[in-house]
């Protein structure tokens, strides 16, 4: 389970995360970015309250001088995008000593902070079996974070995953920001249409796969008992030699690819992490990799 993944200690961390980061992040977030949709005009539109985490460059202390209150300058070319985060809370992602559920969550902690220090808008879900849950929406601001994140704690990883059955149907915006999907992709079950529809919806989508290492490595050997971890009912009784090693790789390979493609050819993001890495490591190395972070 994922229970506590969300704790003091890795919050420091994503603080300190952020810092390292935040020269890096350019494109990938949208609310400090200028927006397509208004060209590129420096012309003042409104006011709104100061947030903490907001960008203190943008107050207006004449108006705090006459209120004695902060309010912040905005522009025509600047607009609150919107990211949303999908988190599989399959019973597969519990797999072994639930480190996929347990990263997970840490990984949609730390990508939902970079997006609040951006001033993007923040929504988080959890997919099980064909249904998008609600968790935490509309969230913006450090003080909100710091109230809301916790509840990632209280996701039960069980049942199954049907991404594209889950996401079509639901809410998931309009050209106004980042979806991120965080995975195994461990399915029988379509995720290509859904990666399909959020493109489609001018969405910048991001795949971040999660596997284990016993499933990128697997090292089992000899005959065993192996049962469908996200339906006890279906089990398999194998004998694990070095064709069924090499079979298993291939598929693996295909799927990993598969997953990649899908992303890369919708001008997405795509990152592939083993869960024994940090989330440091996964920030500060894979994703360096990758390109994501530049």
């Amino acid at each position: 389970m994922g229970k506590f993944a969300i704790n003091e200690e890795l919050l420091q961390q994503v603080e300190t995360l952020q810092l390292i980061v935040k020269d890096n992040i350019a494109g990938m977030f949208g609310g400090n970015h200028q927006s397509k949709t208004f060209g590129s005009s420096c012309e003042f539109a409104d006011y709104r309250d100061y947030m903490p985490g907001d960008d203190i460059s943008k107050i207006d202390w004449n108006a705090y001088a006459r209120f004695d209150k902060l309010f912040l300058k905005l522009y025509l070319d600047e607009r609150q995008l919107h990211t949303r985060i999908y988190i599989d809370a399959s019973r597969s992602m519990d797999y072994g000593k639930g480190q996929k559920a347990i990263r997970a969550l840490q990984i949609a902690a730390t990508m939902a902070y970079l997006s609040i220090c951006e001033m993007d808008k923040v929504s988080i879900y959890y997919i099980k079996d064909n249904k998008v849950y609600d968790l935490i929406t509309n969230m913006v601001g450090k003080e909100t974070y710091y109230t809301q994140i916790n509840k990632l704690n209280d996701i039960d990883f069980d049942g199954e995953i049907k991404i594209s059955e889950a996401i079509l149907p639901s809410t998931v915006g309009y050209g106004d920001g980042m979806s991120i999907i965080i995975s195994d992709f461990l399915t029988d079950y379509d995720f290509a249409e859904a990666i399909d529809y959020l493109a489609s919806k001018k969405r910048n989508v991001f795949c971040i796969q999660l596997l284990e290492s016993e499933e990128l490595k697997p090292k089992t050997r000899g005959k065993i008992h192996l049962f469908d971890s996200e339906n006890i009912n279906v089990s398999y009784r194998k004998n694990v030699n070095k064709d069924i090693i090499n079979a298993y790789k291939e598929a693996l390979n295909y799927l990993t690819e598969r997953v990649r493609t899908q992303c890369l050819t919708r001008n997405g993001y795509y990152l592939l992490a083993n869960v024994d890495l940090s989330v440091k490591e996964i920030f500060l190395r894979k994703m360096m990799q990758e390109g994501v972070l530049k």
